[in-house]
């Protein structure tokens, strides 16, 4: 078969030219005077935390060097970009993370371990069996407890044992010199804590 042959002919060659270098896009470094593109990520630090500048490979090298989580522990350089960074006065990207400073309440919502999920199902039964308590008619014994210590019956537990240590104080033995009506008061109130601890209320 010879070069001139029918089957050659029209064949063109499938070598492609080499593709033209194209510019790729992207932002530019945002260290000042250069204008490589910004590929590398670098974190503003504690001023700004959760946002980054963009520097090219040589510059992001820099800023590493010099940088500190903390600003003022940072070399000026680097201290300068992380400054402007957090005050808004160079771009950044990311977002601002904000700690809140109070605790979050814990969600009604089941999710989580076993043991966390019992025990928000434990801590609703506990305060259920609370309100019945609370609700219902009280029993003579009940009802002078709550006499004795100088409460309604609507009374939290934290104030049942507020007064419970309070009248402890006032009726001790050692607070009255060894009166003897002060150390009836003092049995009388621990009888009618001990009461009300027994049915719940506290």
């Amino acid at each position: 078969m010879t070069s001139d042959s029918k089957i050659f002919v029209g064949l063109r060659p499938t070598r492609k030219k080499a593709a033209e270098h194209r510019e790729t896009t992207g932002p530019r470094c945002q260290w000042d005077g250069c204008d490589n593109h910004g590929m590398h990520r670098a974190p503003v630090g504690a001023d700004a935390e959760g946002l980054y500048l963009l520097f090219c490979l040589a510059h992001a090298k820099e800023y590493s060097e010099g940088y500190n989580y903390v600003t003022k522990l940072s070399n000026p350089v680097t201290a300068r970009y992380q400054r402007e960074a957090a005050s808004g006065s160079r771009p950044s990207w990311g977002v601002r993370i904000d700690h809140s400073p109070e605790t979050p309440l814990p969600s009604a919502i089941r999710s989580g371990t076993a043991k966390a999920i019992n025990a928000r199902k434990s801590a609703a039964q506990r305060q259920a069996a609370k309100a019945i308590v609370q609700s219902r008619k009280l029993k003579a014994l009940e009802a002078k407890a709550f006499e004795t210590l100088g409460l309604s019956p609507s009374a939290t537990p934290d104030e049942i044992r507020s007064r419970y240590k309070q009248r402890l104080k006032m009726h001790h033995p050692d607070a009255n010199d060894g009166d003897r009506a002060s150390e009836d008061a003092l049995r009388a109130a621990i009888d009618a804590h001990r009461i009300l601890k027994l049915n719940g209320f506290c």
